[in-house]
């Protein structure tokens, strides 16, 4: 089976913008290049391809059905190439952090930190993902990690920062609500949203089977995020990672019930490369966000 030629990119970028705008004078003047230039690239191609791809038609061409079919071809590769240096474009970006951290401290504690740090860092472009799996710090992919145990890599600066606590709260409607009632009656004016894991954690399971036995459950969520918005839209109250609702908390979208049991929670890592990182942007951002950690108590 012969291997099909294909055309230099300088050929087919010809062609697609001649296709396009029907004149090969508009594409030449697209391209920077002259009508006769356009024209020869055109000839070229079709010498390559054996086949006519276009027909004059008044003073402007048409595809013949050759060049429709290859137009179609080129289009969608063409298209996959500039996003494809688009996405490269954004790894230039000389103001580019790649942080990876779970999903609901990203979404809790992280972003209001990342805005602060753009008010304060020049050029910073934060790239955000919760992929836990991308535990290795190699100065290209990742640049800073979160995670609750250290990475243990060889060549790293890691440092426990945040030391999260499990609290009940509501929302403050409910919150307010229920201050003006004895606590072993709270189960009779609101029901339980809760977070699957947290009935058997070993850190939680105590206050489900103590202060919580009488509530009835509302629902059972997988996700922390799913069971914050529950507690937001006033389903009921919750035992929720303190970090995870600080920012809801800040706004008085949330409010802690002061008389519950406050368990221990996760204690959150950051690390990065030891010494100096590949850029100083990276530096200063770790150092605002250990900052920030560092300032952070254990209290409303």
């Amino acid at each position: 089976m012969s291997t099909i030629r294909i055309p230099s990119l300088r050929l087919l970028a010809g062609f697609e913008a001649a296709a396009r705008h029907g004149n090969f004078s508009r594409a030449a003047d697209e391209l920077c290049l002259s009508q006769s230039a356009i024209s020869h690239q055109i000839q070229q191609l079709e010498e390559q391809v054996g086949q006519p791809l276009f027909r004059r038609v008044g003073r402007g061409v048409e595809l013949s059905i050759a060049g429709e079919v290859l137009q179609r071809s080129v289009t969608r590769s063409l298209d996959t190439l500039r996003s494809g240096l688009g996405r490269i474009s954004t790894y230039l970006d000389p103001g580019l952090v790649v942080l990876v951290c779970p999903a609901p401290l990203l979404h809790g504690w992280v972003q209001p930190q990342l805005e602060f740090l753009q008010e304060t860092i020049a050029g910073l472009c934060p790239m955000l993902s919760t992929d836990e799996t991308a535990r290795f710090i190699d100065e290209l992919d990742v640049d800073i990690t979160i995670g609750d145990r250290p990475i243990q890599q060889p060549g790293l600066l890691e440092i426990p920062f945040l030391q999260d606590e499990w609290v009940m709260l509501g929302c403050t409607e409910l919150v307010a609500k229920l201050a003006n009632i004895p606590i072993s009656e709270h189960h009779l004016h609101t029901k339980l949203v809760c977070l699957e894991e947290s009935l058997t954690n070993a850190a939680t399971a105590g206050i489900f089977r103590d202060q919580l036995a009488m509530f009835k459950n509302q629902a059972i969520y997988d996700d922390q995020r799913l069971l914050l918005d529950a507690v937001l839209r006033g389903r009921g109250i919750a035992c929720v990672s303190r970090l995870l609702a600080k920012d809801d908390l800040a706004q008085k979208r949330l409010a802690i019930l002061p008389e519950y049991q406050r368990p221990v929670g996760t204690t959150w890592w950051i690390s990065r490369v030891a010494g100096q990182p590949r850029s100083n942007i990276v530096l200063e951002v770790f150092d605002g966000l250990l900052k920030q950690g560092n300032l952070e108590g254990v209290g409303d």
